[in-house]
């Protein structure tokens, strides 16, 4: 069975991660602040707060800029649920915005028709490994006195315009879920260039405290194990030499592919670092069949948006999503991973191509 998608560990981070445990400190230790430098300087951030999932990372964010109950949250329907669930989870209410036809992303034309005198933050994602257009989003959020956050759980290395992830917005929001361009097992980071509010995400993530025992506001536990921290300073080393194994993978998907389904699109400037490779195609129901009698695995990411899910029912309007709803029909993200063989990629493109045809 070729995998779509499965964590990458070897010697290194096992070994990192016994230091760890013969060293006694487990927990928001030595390795977590050395791993939130790392990131920050690899990432082009002015500093950077470990926690310890990427669901906490949005709620932490959001709390951080001052979110409050009933406030409206602009965010893209076709995404996973945690970008929603982390705006209804503090009481505010997410509008689901359309997205891009090519790209997949939000759309800025339809974020600016959803602006309310009841909204107060945007959270773009960026899908699949590819950066959402934030320089259209920024302007909006300016022009509105609008919080921008990004999730970026997709989007580890991701460029556009020259610009990386956190550039341009309040603070993102990343993920290290195992089969993320890189994994700390579980652990989040958030990333921003204003002192201050990185200094209330670190407060908020440990009970409020900067100094222990002396809880200067409230927070909660989302504080990052060192084991993580860990594996992440590790993985963090290997992540370019991976983004760029993942660019030659879509490159030959596209080489043959290209006619057979829709490849993805990339907008111009744009550095994808393919966290998924998602293709398109009416036949969807053939390929998955086809790639099932090859042993070939996939994913469909998403086959039910948000705006139709029942545990946002609350929240849809009766206005239609008609391009996230076209992509639900009809995505299909094929095996992505760095350590894919040429002989597993072929397999993989003979399969599309059968079903594709049949």
């Amino acid at each position: 069975m070729i995998h779509q998608a499965s964590p990458i560990i070897g010697d290194e981070e096992i070994a990192a991660v016994t230091a760890v445990m013969r060293s006694g400190m487990l927990a928001q230790g030595a390795e977590v602040a050395a791993f939130e430098d790392e990131f920050a300087t690899a990432f082009d951030a002015g500093a950077a707060a470990a926690v310890n999932n990427g669901t906490t990372a949005l709620v932490v964010a959001l709390q951080a800029a001052g979110l409050e109950p009933g406030d409206e949250v602009i965010v893209p329907s076709f995404t996973f649920a945690a970008t929603a669930n982390a705006v209804a989870l503090l009481g505010a209410v997410p509008v689901f915005a359309d997205i891009d036809p090519d790209t997949y992303c939000i759309d800025p034309d339809d974020v600016a028709a959803l602006v309310t005198d009841r909204t107060r933050a945007v959270i773009p994602v960026h899908l699949y490994g590819h950066m959402a257009p934030m320089q259209a989003l920024r302007p909006i959020a300016t022009d509105h006195e609008l919080i921008l956050i990004e999730d970026a759980a997709q989007a580890h290395g991701a460029r556009r315009n020259g610009l990386p992830v956190g550039a341009l917005s309040d603070l993102s929001a990343y993920s290290f879920y195992p089969t993320k361009n890189m994994t700390t097992g579980e652990g989040g980071m958030i990333t921003g260039h204003e002192a201050a509010l990185i200094e209330r995400v670190r407060l908020l993530r440990n009970h409020g405290m900067a100094q222990r025992y002396h809880h200067d506001i409230i927070g909660s536990n989302g504080r990052m194990t060192d084991m993580a921290a860990a594996i992440g300073r590790v993985q963090l080393r290997k992540l370019p030499g991976w983004n760029d194994r993942r660019r030659e993978i879509a490159a030959v998907y596209d080489l043959h592919l290209a006619g057979v389904v829709q490849t993805p699109r990339v907008a111009d400037d744009t550095v994808h670092v393919y966290h998924q490779y998602t293709i398109r195609s009416v036949k969807r129901d053939s390929i998955v069949a086809a790639c099932g009698e090859a042993g070939v695995g996939f994913g469909i990411y998403y086959p039910i948006p948000c705006h139709r899910q029942e545990a946002f029912r609350q929240y849809a309007s009766r206005r239609e999503l008609a391009v996230t709803d076209g992509a639900a029909a009809e995505v299909l993200s094929l095996p992505m991973r760095p350590d894919l063989t040429d002989t597993e990629i072929e397999r993989v493109i003979d399969a599309v191509t059968k079903g594709a045809k049949s």
